[in-house]
């Protein structure tokens, strides 16, 4: 080998190279040698022969290069570097002066070759733009990248990688909703410092800033998203942080002009501390963002997922919006209504007996067993969670699915000892229970899903819904046990009081009117004759509303409407005489006879209502897409309506479980806003 670059390091005084191996002059012990590197040399001279062991005080752990000249490989030989190890490595002491400049001359910066340095500025020699130099290079990569990008540097290590990892740490603590104070943590510092060399860490400040330059830009454009639109639905999701810090997210939901959904935070606010999610709160700060986007006027819905109604007071005036509470909440609350003491105890026995068997080595084991020998599915069981209903379904659907394994595992004393069997077994009349329970569950599940979709339009889903679970799947049927006909009747009772079924208002609600202008659900079959004529009128007196605000706004702009139907009488004429005729019939009945029907309010409700209905897998917004044309007026107020969700969306921190963790805690409520925003709107 032969070596090139740096100074002989001491420890060939006591080795020599034969090949590949390495030879001690000492004790005849034979190494292998890898490129260059002396550490399993110095290793061995500690070891074995610590009284003649190389004392290299000044050596440290520095690059060189080791060319490779064997036979076998020289034609493709390649310089690589290596590090030499030292065995009394002192990291507070510098390397001599000769080797640091040698270093710092590799490392120089590429960017200097397009840029000179004059007093405390540096000077593009290509532009002659003048920067601040304050040690970095950064300003000057980036001024390269974005005036230059044909010169662009390509340094390997160089600054602007060190650029590029600190906007990637950023990104990270967005996505991620890490502690900004994460970059202070001892482990992570070396993670960096191992993987990019000489990287300077950024502080938890420079981050800060980075995050808020990134907040600015999504806000400016947010605020030109918003600006094109026409109407919007808002959603405020109240969630809590601690004990003590309550907050409220406040989202916007809306659908561009080529028929696509589209979701976004405007803001999150601290409610104050006593108020406890009271109404007056909540609806000051809705009004607040409202004011700040400069929305007022394109609300059409606020959806919230607070139990206790924010929407009781119409004392403020400027509120001009309807309130509508999140379905899935809605429905949490009617299980929750329809549990009797026997459902929750039997709820508390199957968890204890999903606990026994994931919490025990012995049992869990054992259950395996079973399932190999019974050729069942090979499934933990799944434990569920106070906080969500529907995990209850998912437990019960897992233990009917392993019902004779545990059995089995219970049944066998050298595994489970009577006193605890007779603890946890389950009894046959609750196994019934739990069978014929299920399925009722599953379909409530079924319903959450089917509305929490957030791609999809899920608002003009819900009272087809509700009437579907009121009318077909919770009526009690003839081989219902006592305790599942109870639930059923009593979640009715529940979700007719919290959706109003019985309401002389009911066509006002923003779903029913969804329900109306999504053409699945238009011909209303699930409501009484009077109740389906209630909602065309409304329908009706919300298309003339339209007019009305048209007409205000400015005149009428064209009167070229696409007709509803088309004109087949042109088909069979002649041009000459088909013009002639035109024009004695323009002159008996005027220029707008033809066209004044298809743009009349009523006509265009008249054949929407008559249209036949399409497949419920269709998406309602490519179906206006496609039809918007044919019934103009009727597809704004789609805009308007469709854009409602028929859940709260949630915030990440508002999931069950979720809170700020102790670094969290530390951030401003300013800050916080900017977190869920940039992490939200990414």
């Amino acid at each position: 080998m032969k070596r090139t670059g740096r100074r002989r390091s001491s420890v060939w005084d006591c080795f020599e190279q034969v090949g590949n191996f390495v030879r001690c002059m000492k004790c005849d012990a034979t190494l292998k040698y890898c490129g260059g590197a002396t550490s399993s040399m110095m290793n061995h001279m500690s070891r074995h022969h610590p009284s003649t062991a190389p004392s290299d005080e000044d050596e440290k752990p520095v690059i060189c290069t080791v060319q490779c000249i064997e036979e076998e490989s020289a034609a493709n030989s390649d310089i690589m570097q290596v590090a030499i190890m030292s065995p009394n490595m002192n990291t507070t002491t510098n390397l001599s002066e000769r080797d640091y400049g040698e270093r710092k001359r590799l490392k120089r910066s590429s960017v200097w070759d397009i840029f000179i340095k004059v007093d405390e500025e540096v000077h593009c020699t290509m532009c002659d733009t003048k920067l601040k130099y304050r040690s970095s290079t950064t300003s000057m990569m980036y001024h390269i990248k974005n005036k230059h990008p044909d010169t662009m540097p390509n340094d390997g290590g160089s600054v602007a990688t060190h650029a590029e990892v600190t906007e990637l740490i950023s990104r990270m603590i967005e996505k991620d909703m890490l502690p900004i104070n994460v970059v202070s943590g001892d482990g992570f510092r070396e993670l960096l410092a191992y993987t990019v060399h000489h990287y300077k860490i950024p502080s938890a400040a420079d981050i800060t800033r980075l995050i808020e330059g990134h907040f600015h830009e999504k806000v400016e454009e947010l605020v030109v998203q918003l600006g094109k639109v026409e109407k919007l639905a808002l959603t405020a999701d109240l969630w809590t942080a601690l004990p003590f810090q309550r907050y409220i997210t406040v989202f916007c939901s809306f659908i561009t002009e080529d028929w696509q959904g589209r979701s976004a935070v405007l803001q999150t606010h601290k409610l104050p501390s006593d108020s406890h999610t009271a109404t007056d709160s909540v609806t000051e700060r809705l009004l607040s963002t409202v004011q700040t986007w400069g929305i007022a006027g394109k609300v059409t819905a606020c959806v919230h997922n607070s139990t206790r109604g924010i929407s009781a007071p119409r004392a403020f005036v400027r509120v001009t919006w309807d309130y509508a509470t999140c379905f899935a909440t809605t429905l949490q609350l009617a299980v929750s209504d329809g549990l009797s003491e026997d459902l929750v105890r039997l709820i508390v026995a199957a968890g204890k007996l999903v606990k026994h068997f994931n919490h025990g080595l012995l049992a869990s084991e054992a259950l395996e067993q079973k399932q190999v020998q019974m050729c069942l599915p090979q499934h933990k069981l799944i434990q569920s969670c106070k906080a969500r209903w529907d995990t209850i379904c998912d437990m019960f659907e897992r233990l009917l699915e392993q019902r004779w394994a545990i059995k089995a595992v219970l049944s066998d004393r050298t595994i489970t000892n009577r006193q605890e069997a007779q603890t946890l077994e389950i009894e046959d009349d609750c196994w019934q229970i739990i069978e014929n329970f299920t399925p009722v569950l599953a379909t409530l599940k079924w319903a959450t899903t089917i509305i929490s979709a957030e791609t999809e339009v899920s608002i003009s889903n819900i009272y087809p819904i509700t009437f579907s679970l009121i009318q077909t799947h919770l009526v009690p049927k003839e081989n219902d046990v006592e305790q599942v006909s109870e639930f059923k009747l009593k979640v009715q009772d529940s979700l007719r009081n919290h959706m109003e079924v019985d309401s002389n208002d009911l066509a006002s609600k923003p779903a029913l009117i969804a329900s109306m202008l999504d053409p699945r659900h238009k011909h209303l079959s699930f409501l009484t004759p009077t109740g389906r004529l209630a909602a065309k009128v409304k329908l009706h007196e919300l298309v003339s509303k339209l007019d009305v605000i048209t007409t205000t706004v400015g005149p009428k702009e064209e009167q070229q409407e696409i007709l509803v139907t088309p004109d087949i009488s042109q088909v069979a004429m002649p041009s000459q005489l088909r013009s002639d005729t035109k024009n004695t019939m323009m002159l008996l009945l005027g220029d707008n006879y033809s066209s004044s029907y298809a743009t009349d309010s009523e006509a265009q409700v008249d054949y929407y209502l008559r249209d036949i209905a399409p497949s419920l897998d269709i998406n309602p917004l490519e179906w206006w897409r496609v039809n918007g044309p044919r019934f103009p007026k009727l597809a704004t107020l789609a805009r308007h309506y469709l854009c409602v969700p028929g859940v709260s969306l949630p915030s990440l921190l508002s999931e069950a479980g979720q809170s700020f963790a102790t670094m969290r805690t530390r951030l401003s409520p300013e800050h916080v806003d900017m977190m869920i925003f940039v992490n939200r709107n990414a």
